[in-house]
């Protein structure tokens, strides 16, 4: 079996908020869909209420999406072809505990900072775990989504 190519997908009230905190939190890129756009709107396959202009640039109101800065891109598309976290909005709120999340690993010697630069970010801190020899911070992006620093 070849091993499968996937992306992270994360439903939210606002895409493009919480696709610019991952890619400031994880050193990606936003994903550029403005070409993609014009041509869809040349096409009739997409009407004014489907997208937004931001920063200059035209962007999907109900999706956004950061990946790896040394992945390939489709030159067509604009979309990530290798490690990617795609934000799609949903009507309904977040509720409960993630059954998935992400770990970030920095390092015991950044941990600290690495959280308080998260924070700066929007992120909110939810506990410090000290557990089996080992320690990392419980945190949340914007949105409540719970993720990790190690």
């Amino acid at each position: 079996m070849t091993a499968v190519q996937w992306k992270l997908v994360v439903d939210c009230a606002d895409p493009l908020r919480l696709a610019r905190f991952w890619s400031a939190a994880l050193g990606y890129a936003q994903e550029e869909h403005s070409e993609l756009i014009e041509r869809l709107i040349g096409f009739g396959a997409v009407t004014d209420a489907d997208w937004m202009v931001v920063d200059g640039r035209k962007v999907w109101r109900s999706a956004a999406a950061v990946r790896h800065p040394e992945d390939p891109v489709d030159p067509a598309t604009g979309v990530g072809l290798g490690r990617r976290v795609l934000f799609n909005a949903v009507p309904e709120p977040k509720r409960g505990k993630n059954r998935l999340h992400i770990d970030l690993h920095f390092g015991p010697e950044r941990r600290v900072a690495e959280s308080e630069r998260l924070t700066s970010l929007g992120a909110t801190v939810l506990r410090t775990v000290e557990e089996h020899g080992m320690s990392h911070v419980v945190m949340a992006d914007p949105e409540g989504n719970e993720f990790c620093v190690q």
